[in-house]
């Protein structure tokens, strides 16, 4: 199996990171105390640890979260559905994945089947555990993401926690030296469908369980009122996926997250 390739633009990552190395201790401290960062688009919700998940139960991690490591010339798998895909962008490498690369300034490998889910076969490929199963041992990434996924909704829950289980041991077993990090489903309409909201519930709890990072679309607020309409194409086409620019916005919101996962301190296995 062959997948879509992604390089960064020269230089610009480092643009975004030439502050780390001089801001030393200070960045040490804020690391620890800062609990938000306010956007340029209103909101001031930092990504959290899956340890930090609050879905009304009290979500405890049984495994310590590491700092997220992701060296500049890492090969980052970002696996998914539709939105990996890049549907409803002019052309699918405009899509938030692919726009990661120059985000991070990493290469990416983008492995998105439309339609698809932990329990839906997708339109151009089975499910995520049989794709998972289909994966190249030679990819060897540094740092996989699985975003999603909303296509689950309509069959949640009978079965759900199960195939994502087995998806997950599966891609662990698959790229044991990998960071793992879960993406959430974020909303393809307003107000959240319930099941949508429980399945990012769920995936919280299943990723604190095992000490992976988790982050929130939903959470965050990624897509709100305010920005729906710029965010997401409502049309015949589009089908309720990113815009362009909807993807570009992703993108950046995803580097943002990412880059922050970095700066965050271990985090114990008993931390509320």
């Amino acid at each position: 199996m062959t997948y879509p390739l992604c390089m960064h633009a020269p230089g610009r990552f480092r643009g975004r990171r030439l502050w780390l190395p001089l801001a030393g201790a200070a960045l040490a401290v804020a690391a620890v105390c800062a609990v938000a960062v306010v956007r340029p688009w209103g909101t001031a919700e930092p990504a959290v640890p899956a340890t930090a998940a609050d879905d009304g139960a009290g979500v405890v991690a049984s495994a310590p979260l590491a700092p997220l490591v992701i060296d500049d010339d890492a090969r980052v798998l970002v696996f998914g559905d539709s939105w990996v895909y890049g549907s409803a962008a002019t052309v699918p490498t405009e899509g938030f994945a692919y726009r990661l690369a120059d985000e991070l300034g990493v290469e990416t490998i983008v492995d998105g089947v439309r339609g698809s889910g932990y329990l839906k076969p997708g339109i151009d490929g089975p499910a995520y555990g049989e794709r998972i199963a289909a994966l190249d041992p030679e990819l060897d990434p540094d740092v996989v993401i699985v975003e999603g996924s909303i296509n689950d909704r309509r069959a949640y829950p009978a079965g759900y926690r199960d195939a994502v289980t087995s998806a997950w041991d599966a891609l662990h077993a698959l790229y044991p030296e990998a960071e793992i990090v879960i993406l959430g489903p974020a909303p393809q309409v307003l107000p959240v469908e319930k099941a949508t909201r429980a399945i990012d519930a769920d995936l919280a709890q299943l990723a604190a369980a095992r000490g992976w990072w988790y982050i929130s679309p939903i959470a965050e607020d990624w897509i709100a009122e305010a920005n729906y309409l710029d965010v997401i194409d409502t049309g015949p086409i589009g089908r309720n996926h990113p815009t362009t620019s909807g993807h570009a916005y992703l993108a950046q919101r995803l580097a943002d997250d990412l880059e922050r996962l970095e700066q965050q301190p271990a985090v114990a296995a008993d931390a509320p």
